[in-house]
């Protein structure tokens, strides 16, 4: 079982933040910060020219809900989707929420990861 979820696109970067961020709004996903890591490591002299977008998002219910549950959950928060280009594809993907939390060893977790999971993927596709 992999860790994470990636799937590629035609889209371009820019089209894809654009319409992933679309999504996520109608699933109450905010984009708290579309961080183009790209031009941070060019800006400290890295010879990095992939382009490579990260995105935190998260849904204040949703955050509420497992941090009601246990605290040590804000490790993970907010969840991230990254939008990069691969040898000329876009792709986008994330770390499961699902794996995450079963680092906590907290059964009560799990219903809400694969919950917020599931909605993430759908974002996810919706976008492609």
């Amino acid at each position: 079982m992999s860790f994470h979820y990636t799937i590629e696109t035609s889209k371009t970067i820019d089209k894809t933040v654009e319409d992933l961020s679309k999504s996520l709004q109608e699933e109450s996903f905010g984009v708290l910060w579309d961080f183009d890591l790209t031009s941070k490591l060019q800006e400290k002299g890295m010879d990095f020219n992939t382009p490579y977008r990260v995105l935190e998002v998260c849904n204040p219910e949703e955050a509420d809900r497992v941090l009601q549950e246990n605290k040590i959950v804000g490790y993970f928060l907010p969840c991230k989707i990254v939008v990069y280009e691969d040898n000329g594809v876009t792709k986008i993907g994330m770390p499961k929420p699902t794996t995450l939390l079963e680092l906590t060893g907290d059964d009560r977790l799990k219903g809400i990861g694969l919950d917020i999971e599931d909605r993430l993927i759908s974002c996810i596709e919706n976008s492609r």
